[in-house]
């Protein structure tokens, strides 16, 4: 009967250190967020934390700031990663299905942003966005397209939308890589009887490739949604700082703002509870829309 039991104790054994450390720094910090957006807590504790029921997301969603950073995370959550996968996808498919013998080199200058930290990424697009010493600016005056030159940071209709490019820029490469991963693992007697059959490469990426690499496209989209709940608040705080007006204001940013500087550590709880909840049901709804499933 001991004997029988060993290897559940040894299983046992190995699994506690790591469900220990999941309990403690994601599970348990999950739940004081939960109590603690039930309160009136501050930043600083005075006063303790009083319970206060839903009076915080009540005031949430009468609070146009927190509406305003809401309609602008939805925002970069529909653009920003569908088109870095779809670049990332396409990216892929070229770089496995071409000739060229720099295809090493490729892989390499594509991930390499990846590697960067968000904030050098960040500043560099300030740069490259700056109204008067910025690359593109410039650039437009060279070739006579000087009309087009505006402060793409610092005006409302265009600040969100540097924030994705940027995002997307550094992101495409890394998820590059995951879907070269997926392509090298079709078998290629598959695009040499498609190449038989007179199928070009747009008919072989739509045909072929796409629906064998169906799920790891829809891992990818989950890790993008998060990557830009994730990063999208430090490109708006280094980029934009969240204006004008809060035009490029982000759900985390806001989050930060409220507790950090203004203090309302159980209003700001409140967001996040909500924030969490958001990308746990965006991350269902990809991955039925996908078609992933757990093998």
């Amino acid at each position: 009967m001991a004997t029988g039991r060993k290897p559940w104790l040894f299983i046992a054994a190995c699994a506690l250190p790591a469900f220990l450390l999941t309990v403690y720094f994601i599970i348990w910090p999950a739940i004081q967020v939960l109590w603690l957006s039930f309160t009136n807590v501050t930043a600083l504790g005075i006063g303790g934390a009083k319970f206060i029921g839903l009076e915080n997301y009540e005031y949430m969603f009468g609070d146009r700031h927190f509406i305003r950073a809401l309609e602008n995370t939805a925002q970069l959550l529909l653009v920003a990663p569908v088109v870095t996968v779809f670049f990332a996808l396409l990216l892929a498919f070229m770089v496995t299905q071409s000739k060229l013998k720099e295809r090493s080199f490729y892989r390499t200058v594509f991930f390499f942003p990846s590697i960067v930290s968000m904030t050098v990424i960040a500043i560099i697009w300030s740069f490259v966005f700056h109204p008067s010493m910025g690359i593109l600016n410039s650039l437009l005056n060279a070739i006579g397209l000087g009309r087009w030159a505006q402060p793409w940071t610092g005006q409302s209709t265009t600040a969100l939308w540097t924030i994705a490019v940027a995002f997307i820029w550094q992101s495409v490469g890394y998820f590059m890589v995951m879907h070269i991963a997926a392509i090298d693992g079709i078998s290629g007697e598959v695009y040499e009887a498609a190449t038989i059959d007179g199928a070009g490469p747009m008919r072989k990426l739509f045909a072929i490739t796409l629906p064998l690499i169906k799920e790891i496209v829809g891992i990818t989209l989950i890790f993008a949604m998060s990557g830009v709940l994730d990063g999208s608040f430090v490109l708006s705080a280094v980029m934009t700082g969240g204006g004008p007006n809060g035009a490029s204001r982000v759900l985390l940013l806001y989050i930060y703002t409220q507790g950090m500087r203004n203090g309302n550590f159980g209003y700001a709880m409140a967001i996040t509870a909500f924030t969490l909840s958001m990308a746990v049901l965006l991350s269902m709804v990809s991955r039925r829309m996908t078609g992933s499933r757990e093998r």
